[in-house]
């Protein structure tokens, strides 16, 4: 009897349990790993803690001029007409960079593990390994966008109560925009994210490292871009032209079987089609709530809606770091529905970021930089929009203080789910 590889291949049932077993009671400290075979002749190598500091630091730094960028970006469009018309944009707008940031996050992570697990030497499986992920994210782009276009009517309705008047066309450009933005800015930047692991993997780092933090948030200004113009641009046709919309979904709709097809005959995508869909839509639902925050207040604090992609982005950019790493970490070390030994269900707080966890070291790693960097940001996005500072500092702690207790709270937590 064997049981399925994660990462390809069999295991033999007695020496896979051997194997996992040696390395889960081994030193429990996930940046140094002992070499193994057990895994598809992957290597796992010891990483300080300043060489992981370094691998994060410099995409963390490149996505955080991204962010900033988005946020400039969408300082300028909150006052164009389509904006001002169709104010649930303002709803989609932090869905649709969430929607874009976990999709492309969930593709840096499966791929960064295929590569520690030592399964990108053959040219065919990594080919195999883009092909089935690029279809997998355009199919669940393709949806999600749909689903959250139709969150944000709902919740805008919800909130506008007795004085919501539903607009049929207004609707189906939310719905168009966001699908061609969703999938045209997937497609462009998993290449991107494809390349950086590659080559990250061949220059012997750890593209958990590297990957992740880009695919949070490097694209955000792309997407808010995207969407601004092909927003934009419909809504200016719409009027004369309205057939337009219903072609554009059309062709989405009608690819979308093909794209299916390939997923299914992927052997590395063909479980996460049907088991990838919860973690996605539920974030995709949490940060529609946030759309409705940022609806509400962009009229009433002048200069808010600069920093809504910086704090959910750099956010994003290092708590990624710490799922790709615990992902990668379970997969080499044991197998699927089995924890390892010096792994517990629940874990204190102070335990996961400070001492006694596996993963604190990362932990306090990645708050450190969310102080340094979220400072940084706020500070040089404020500069360029306004050209002086205006910032308080009252803002300016209470900021840090969110930032650090969001990373603080997600990087503890996903220990749990894990």
């Amino acid at each position: 009897m064997s049981l399925p590889n994660l990462g390809g291949g069999t295991l033999s049932s007695g020496s896979s349990i051997v194997t996992i077993s040696s390395v889960a009671n081994s030193d429990p400290d996930p940046d140094f790993h002992n070499n193994t075979d057990g895994f598809g002749n992957n290597t796992h190598r010891h990483e300080r803690w300043y060489q992981t500091t370094l691998q994060v630091a410099v995409p963390f730094f490149i996505a955080g001029i991204g962010t900033i960028g988005a946020g400039l970006v969408l300082a300028d469009v909150k006052d164009w007409p389509v904006f001002r018309a169709i104010s649930q944009l303002f709803i989609l707008v932090p869905s649709l960079l969430g929607l874009k940031g976990n999709l492309d996050m969930c593709l840096a992570s499966r791929l960064s593990t295929q590569a520690n697990l030592g399964n990108m030497h053959e040219l065919r499986e990594i080919v195999k390994m883009i092909v089935g992920n690029i279809a997998l994210v355009q199919i669940q782009a393709i949806v999600a966008a749909v689903l959250v276009s139709i969150f944000a009517v709902v919740v805008d309705a919800i909130a506008e109560g007795s004085a919501y008047t539903f607009k049929w066309n207004n609707c189906l450009l939310l719905a168009t925009a966001s699908v061609c933005t969703a999938t045209s800015s997937c497609f462009i930047l998993d290449f991107v994210m494809i390349a950086v692991i590659v080559i990250s993997y061949r220059c012997k780092m750890n593209p958990d490292n590297l990957a992740t933090p880009l695919a949070a948030s490097f694209g955000d200004v792309v997407s808010i871009t995207v969407l601004s113009a092909i927003a934009s641009a419909l809504f200016n046709r719409m009027t004369v032209d309205p057939w337009i919309l219903y072609i554009i979904l059309g062709c989405y709709f009608l690819i979308l079987p093909f794209w299916i097809y390939v997923v299914l005959k992927n052997k590395y995508t063909r479980n996460v089609l049907t088991s990838g869909w919860v973690p996605v839509l539920s974030a995709l639902f949490i940060s529609g709530f946030g759309g409705l925050v940022l609806d509400q207040v962009v009229d009433s604090f002048n200069g808010f809606v600069i920093f809504q992609p910086i704090i959910n982005g750099i956010g994003g950019n290092l708590v990624s770091v710490q799922a790709s790493r615990i992902s990668t970490t379970l997969h080499q070390t044991t197998i699927m529905g089995i924890l390892p030994p010096h792994s517990k269900i629940f874990i204190a707080p102070w335990k996961a970021l400070f001492r006694g966890s596996l993963y604190a070291k990362t932990a306090r790693i990645l708050i450190c930089m969310a102080i340094f960097g979220e400072t940084i940001f706020i500070f040089a996005a404020d500069y360029i929009r306004n050209g002086t500072s205006t910032l308080r500092i009252y803002f300016v702690v209470s900021y840090i203080v969110m930032a650090v207790l969001q990373v603080s709270y997600n990087a503890s937590r996903l220990q749990l789910w894990y």
